[in-house]
């Protein structure tokens, strides 16, 4: 089976195009037909690529690899890997709203596909190397999907999946003890939006463990911290959860006056926090074994 128009994907066209027939991802709280969502992808790349691009590097990706990257928001991570497996190889580009990586969709050796990981097939031992960024954490099915991903992957191709965790990142700096207090429940209040989907916000540090259950062996966990503070692409990504997020987070109990002060405090030079942690995983599947 070829990921390809039928078995549930459909390939998207290279100029934009209504999707309609598309509905939000199980458990997915960014969605993707969103105003926000231009933002969300460019945050997501500043702040992440360097770690996702370094990772997959060290995997020896090159000429004539097959690839597949699931859920592949603003495109970044597709185009890098199209460029290093290119001319003889293949990146396969999916999503369940895809049409933010319509202008990808021209490029050599890159094929994007509008598909749904949780209910649509994948091919099984087709590709080397498949990247999973920011994707399972949000689904109630991780688990079932992870399996699927380690059968889609050649005997002894890479599996790479990066995930937050988001059960330590305390403030360090604020004005005062109440903005502090006022900082953790908006911390409370987003995570208590991703359960309320089915998504777990601590799921990064479960990953290693998942990848040994699902059946890979030399299994890779690094972990990876920053700060948030004044300038960088991880306090600027909270910031637009206060908007992008807005009406779940107030689901979740905020007000709209604590909105604009977790805001104000935000943008306060005075403030600093510990980032998530992002841990990034690999696993390999091993030569000559069924995936679980």
């Amino acid at each position: 089976m070829d990921l390809r128009e039928g078995n549930g994907a459909t390939r998207v066209p290279p100029s934009p195009s209504p999707q309609a027939g598309l509905v939000e991802g199980p458990g997915y709280v960014f969605d993707n037909d969103s105003t926000h969502s231009h933002e969300q992808h460019a945050c997501l790349t500043t702040a992440y690529d360097p770690i996702t691009l370094e990772r997959l590097a060290a995997t020896g990706v090159t000429a004539g690899w097959r690839c597949l990257d699931v859920g592949a928001g603003g495109g970044s991570v597709a185009r890098w890997l199209a460029e290093r497996v290119a001319p003889s190889g293949e990146v396969t580009a999916t999503d369940i709203k895809p049409h933010h990586l319509a202008h990808l969709a021209e490029q050599p050796g890159l094929v994007v596909l509008a598909h749904d990981v949780v209910a649509d097939p994948l091919p099984e031992a087709a590709y080397d190397l498949i990247v999973a960024r920011l994707v399972l954490q949000h689904l109630p099915e991780r688990d079932a999907v992870l399996r699927k991903l380690v059968r889609a992957l050649k005997p002894g191709g890479t599996l790479q999946i990066d995930e937050l965790d988001a059960s330590y990142e305390p403030p360090l700096l604020t004005p005062d003890d109440a903005t502090a207090e006022l900082y953790r429940t908006f911390l409370r209040a987003k995570a208590g939006a991703l359960r309320a989907r089915g998504g777990d916000p601590h799921w990064g540090q479960r990953v290693p463990a998942a990848m040994r259950a699902a059946g890979l062996v030399d299994i890779d966990p690094r972990p990876y911290l920053r700060l948030r503070s004044a300038g960088t692409a991880e306090l600027r990504l909270q910031l637009h959860h206060t908007h992008h997020l807005r009406e779940r987070l107030i689901a979740a109990g905020l007000t709209e006056r604590q909105l604009d002060e977790v805001r104000e405090l935000l943008l306060s030079p005075a403030f600093c926090a510990v980032s998530s942690t992002l841990y990034s995983v690999q696993g390999r599947r091993p030569e000559g074994v069924t995936g679980r």
